[in-house]
């Protein structure tokens, strides 16, 4: 007996590419007798300018979460953090191909979608699992509103011409109180996110970690703090804040915190799936989506080997140094030029 493959597609459909690229992943899932499974929403907008792809089903209406194989995302950080939550508790995990700019948690670009797809539908990709974060507000004691946070849960002042008064608490011990703009609580795969443009450190996806980063504090000592994944991270927002603030995570979800509300974040137990085609170092992620130079590295000391050809060398691995060898390169033709 032969069983169902389903995949969801979740694409940023107000984007004529995106959608364009969603219809050509939905025919070649459908070529290979598999079934592409989509948002309601996304669903009507694709049978509206495809109405071949009759196959399609449409999820929490014909299949359920728990029946997916795989979800392919097309679009940047945010398809995939939307996508995350139309899966949140689900097994399947997510696949991004990068139709927006830096695309961090995308795997693949989108001049390589085809074979992408037949990588997916031949199940060539390893699973990696990353760390998400529980949120709960509290007022008057008691637990309010609960969420939960892939990249960053943040605390933000809710009126634009003041700053928020907070108070920040580590393991159930308070750290300091000063006001500010807002207060980053992120993951590590958050660190790239919100928190680093905030001034907070990168930190490697396969440490277990948690960040607190404050924006704009008014305070002498209001540094990036990066704490166990059992701690426990806190934010009061205290009294003398008339206006109160505001919670976002993810940049999806949100909601209004009045004076004297108190936000926990805690590490989650159900983590986010991504699959990954080329599990190459994070050091060369960086450099590649932030095209960082990398100009002067020679490499650690070993017998020459042509770039690329080391054992296992993945495809970041070799593009970083054949990108390290050109400008080495040029700089000894520089050099030659210039008679030094």
């Amino acid at each position: 007996m032969t069983t169902t493959r389903y995949f969801l597609v979740v694409a940023h459909t107000g984007r004529e590419e995106s959608l364009e690229s969603a219809v050509a992943v939905c025919r070649q899932l459908t070529e290979a007798g598999t079934v592409p499974v989509l948002s309601r929403d996304e669903h009507a907008e694709m049978i509206a300018v495809a109405p071949d792809l009759e196959r399609m089903r449409v999820l929490g209406r014909d299949v359920e979460v728990d029946d997916l194989e795989l979800t392919i995302v097309l679009g940047g950080d945010g398809t995939i953090l939307r996508a995350a939550e139309l899966t949140r508790g689900g097994a399947a995990p997510l696949l991004g191909v990068n139709m927006g700019h830096v695309g961090f948690l995308a795997e693949s670009e989108r001049n390589e979608l085809t074979a992408t797809v037949s990588r997916a539908l031949a199940r060539d990709y390893e699973v990696e699992e990353r760390m998400t974060l529980k949120v709960e507000v509290e007022a008057d004691g008691a637990v309010v509103y609960e969420t939960w946070a892939l990249n960053e849960a943040t605390v933000e002042k809710r009126s634009r011409e003041r700053m928020l008064e907070v108070a920040i608490e580590v393991d159930a011990r308070p750290l300091s109180t000063f006001g500010c703009d807002g207060v980053v609580m992120s993951t590590p795969t958050g660190s790239t996110a919100y928190a680093f443009s905030g001034g907070g450190p990168v930190v490697w996806p396969n440490i277990d970690a948690m960040l607190l980063v404050p924006l704009s504090a008014h305070a002498l000592f209001a540094r990036p703090l990066v704490v166990a994944p059992e701690s426990v991270l806190a934010i009061e927002v205290l009294a003398r804040s008339e206006n109160g603030g505001v919670l976002w995570c993810d940049g999806r979800r949100a909601r209004d915190l009045e004076s004297g509300a108190r936000v926990t974040a805690t590490r989650s137990e159900v983590p986010v799936r991504l699959a990954r085609l080329d599990p190459a170092p994070f050091t060369d992620r960086l450099v590649r989506k932030f095209q960082l130079p990398v100009h002067g590295w020679r490499g650690p000391a070993r017998e020459h080997v042509a770039p690329g050809e080391r054992s296992g060398a993945s495809a970041e691995q070799r593009a970083t140094e054949q990108r390290a060898t050109e400008q080495r390169a040029a700089e000894r033709g520089a050099e030659r030029g210039s008679g030094a």
